[in-house]
């Protein structure tokens, strides 16, 4: 039988690389008959740049920049990358991640994509024609201000001053001022994005993920009113209506920002990297698809690796197991995207610390009691 391990990255506790080889080894310990294809997935966030050096090439650069708040400075990094023109990969989260950020300090009134921005300056300085932008793991709501900030633009309040960094500051906004000079003239800007979510709204950035950045009720309010500001005066001001547009909540709101002020066009992240990794290839003429993630949810299902992988793996009509360090979701829904087993490699009592630590053993154990009792078709 031939099986395709096509995992994303466990946050916190492996990479995509090694929870693919995890999985591979569990499969060898009770059927060293199989022939598994290994194809290490991402879907626009962090452990995309890994994934994509592996299959292009290039070289990492690093540089000293703004981190999610405006008082941290981090050491990000970028992939430069001759065969895209050549190109470059920036993740958001090299900057704006929100790994960076200790639990307690997590603030999206504050927390600010401008390191994102300064990442892209420095692609450009270094020769990039084409900047892929990987959005996804962000701790901001700002709708890419910070980002645009950090390339010449000004956002303006009624007075005529520079509104306060973060999402908080959105609300200010009545002005917009381009830069003199820009620095992505002649430059071609891709984003990879890894939801499907608006800009505003109940199903916006600030109402689905403003929370998990540590955001209360209130300021999930107060962020969706200022991305909303936001969206209306890059209407009038650009001319470009940004507040429906499918993708555009990803990262904090910054994929429409990222439309609205570097000219770029949003992309699925998963399929890009599919594209990359020739995943097709791999599945076609495969026994079995396997594929996971630290959590199978509801947002698993729309725009990330498992969806994506799924939904290759149904035009090939091979079946999809996920193995996930928690399952969340029911299997009606989850059987809906073309997923027809899920399995949750981490007991729900062993709490989310304890559970990082193991994962790698209990992935491998998890695909080996899987292997066990397959049935080759």
């Amino acid at each position: 039988m031939t099986l395709v391990v096509a995992m994303d990255s466990f946050k916190g506790a492996l990479d995509a690389r090694a929870a693919c080889a995890a999985v591979a080894r569990g499969i060898a310990a009770v059927r060293p008959d199989a022939v598994v294809i290994e194809r290490p997935m991402a879907d626009g966030g962090e452990g995309t740049g890994e994934v994509l050096h592996a299959v292009v090439g290039g070289r990492w650069a690093t540089r000293t920049v703004t981190g999610p708040l405006p008082d941290m400075r981090v050491e990000g990094r970028l992939l430069m990358v001759p065969a895209w023109g050549p190109g470059a990969l920036v993740e958001f989260a090299s900057a704006a991640g929100i790994e960076r950020v200790p639990s307690e300090r997590l603030d999206p009134m504050r927390a600010t994509s401008r390191g994102v921005g300064e990442l892209i300056r420095v692609a450009v300085g270094l020769g990039a024609r084409v900047v892929r932008l990987g959005l996804g793991g962000s701790a901001t709501v700002d709708g890419g201000v910070g980002m645009a900030r950090a390339l010449g633009w000004r956002f303006l309040d009624a007075a005529g001053d520079e509104v306060a960094e973060g999402g908080g500051g959105l609300s200010g906004i009545r002005r917009l001022e381009a830069p003199v000079d820009d620095p992505l003239r002649g430059v071609s800007v891709e984003v990879l994005c890894d939801v499907e979510n608006p800009l505003v709204g109940p199903e916006g950035a600030a109402a689905v993920f403003g929370p998990q950045k540590g955001a209360t009720k209130e300021q999930v309010r107060v962020l969706d009113a200022g991305l909303g500001r936001l969206a209306q005066t890059v209407e009038r001001d650009l001319g470009f209506e940004v507040a429906a547009i499918p993708r555009g909540g990803a990262a904090g709101g910054a994929g429409a920002g990222a439309v609205a002020f570097l000219g770029a066009s949003l992309l699925s992240g998963v399929e890009a990297v599919m594209e990359a990794t020739r995943l097709d290839e791999a599945i076609r003429g495969a026994t079995h698809v396997l594929t996971g993630e630290g959590r199978l949810d509801a947002q698993s299902l729309h725009g990330k690796v498992v969806s994506g992988v799924a939904a290759r793996a149904r035009r090939h009509r091979v079946p999809v197991t996920v193995l996930a360090g928690r399952v969340a979701v029911d299997a009606l829904r989850y059987r809906r995207a073309g997923i027809d087993a899920a399995i949750a490699i981490s007991p729900n009592d062993l709490d989310d610390a304890s559970a990082r630590t193991q994962t790698a053993r209990r992935l491998e154990e998890s695909a080996t009691e899987w292997a066990a009792g397959f049935a080759t078709p």
